[in-house]
């Protein structure tokens, strides 16, 4: 068994990681570990990269479209106020991007700046921990939205489960 938090992507492979929303054709779709703003997701570059650039223009066009179509999901979902797309790669040093809801509800200390600027015991707080009990419904409901517009897209998602 493998650790999801130290494997993300090999826990995804081999259908371990509990975050997993779907497998898309640039990478996995998962719900973030940390739900501070809700239908926070990450999209997992699959196979992995070491940047963006390191993708092909066809495979870069793949990623920046299922990363999109992760934010419609997000909006058909949580109706934000907008989503924020960070591709960061400094803690985790393979492409993977953070799709982040930002919401009307939110602090203007915090609202206007991007999503880490929030200080770190309030984005990882027990509270906003991911778990099927408390998060469940929303990852469910994030990934059906996501295979819809998957299929409106032109995926082909018969083999999907």
């Amino acid at each position: 068994m493998i650790d999801y938090k130290t494997d993300r992507i090999g826990s995804c492979v081999i259908g371990e990681n509990p975050t997993l929303l779907v497998k898309m054709k640039s990478g996995f779709a998962v719900i973030a570990d940390n739900q501070f703003l809700p239908g926070y997701c990450i999209l997992l570059g699959y196979p992995q990269a070491d940047s963006l650039n390191a993708l092909s223009l066809e495979e870069r066009a793949q990623y920046l479209t299922d990363m999109t179509l992760i934010g419609d999901a997000i909006i058909k979902t949580c109706a934000p106020l907008r989503i924020n797309y960070e591709t960061l790669m400094n803690l985790d040093n393979y492409l993977h991007t953070h799709i982040q809801p930002r919401y009307e509800w939110e602090s203007d200390e915090y609202k206007f700046g991007p999503p880490f600027s929030y200080p770190k015991e309030m984005r990882y707080t027990p509270e906003y921990e991911f778990s099927e009990e408390k998060y469940g419904e929303l990852k469910c409901k994030l990934r059906d939205n996501l295979l819809d517009l998957m299929k409106q897209a032109g995926y082909d998602i018969s083999d999907i489960k």
